[in-house]
């Protein structure tokens, strides 16, 4: 069996860790639950992680309807297709992959009145992947223009994945790029507090370039099924 709470607890410390060295406050951590089972889920709960993150929506719904005792905090950090934007919208309270204007529309569009406006991230492909989602560095600043315009929704924040980088200087240097992007978007008045950045592999790098949530999986729940 997996040690989910000794996992838990060692990320937490590396966290920690990783602030004290950057001289900042200790980033959110938001275990990435996708491909992991309800009883997984349960037990980082009962540890104490109360914010999970699905890519999936089908099994998120799925987790959802068995952990409703549960006050977790969901995000969604996969591509978005649009037939999935209102159940999204009704379900989730952070969605971090926003990268263009119509997905944010329908996701305005189908928030329910009576909840409060979905937090939303805009995914930067800082890395130029032709692989990856991701709005293009230099279409940033007219896409959150036009998001933080949007009913029903709060601008929070940025978010990437850039491309793998062993080397903790590349590493640093991706999140610097998307740290910049952050502070030009703040002081052209856009009112934002998130930069998602981070994974089991990089969270020190990402910390150390001024992370606020950190996206931690593997390092928590093993490799996946």
């Amino acid at each position: 069996m997996i040690a989910v709470e000794q996992n838990l607890a060692a990320v937490l410390q590396r966290i920690d860790i990783s602030a004290n060295q950057a001289g900042c406050k200790a980033p959110s951590l938001l275990a990435v639950s996708k491909g992991q089972p309800v009883s997984t889920i349960r037990r980082a709960f009962a540890a104490g992680q109360s914010e999970f993150a699905e890519s999936y929506v089908q099994e998120a719904l799925a987790k959802m309807a068995e952990t409703g005792d549960l006050a977790i905090i969901w995000h969604f950090i996969g591509p978005i297709q649009s037939n999935k934007t209102a159940v999204i919208a009704e379900h989730f309270s952070w969605v971090h992959s926003v990268d263009r204007l119509k997905i944010a529309e329908r996701l305005a569009a189908t928030r329910p009145a009576v909840l409060a406006p979905l937090n939303v991230c805009l995914q930067v492909n800082i890395s130029f992947e032709a692989s990856k989602s991701g709005v293009a560095p230099d279409n940033l600043c007219t896409l959150a223009a036009a998001v933080s315009r949007l009913p029903r929704l709060k601008l929070r924040g940025l978010m990437t994945i850039p491309a793998p980088a062993s080397d903790v200087n590349e590493q640093r240097s991706a999140f610097r790029r998307l740290r910049g992007l952050y502070e030009f978007l703040r002081r052209d008045g856009h009112d934002l507090d998130t930069l998602s950045m981070g994974m089991s592999q990089d969270l020190e790098a990402a910390i150390a370039e001024g992370a606020t949530i950190v996206r931690v999986g593997t390092a928590i729940f093993g490799p996946r099924n």
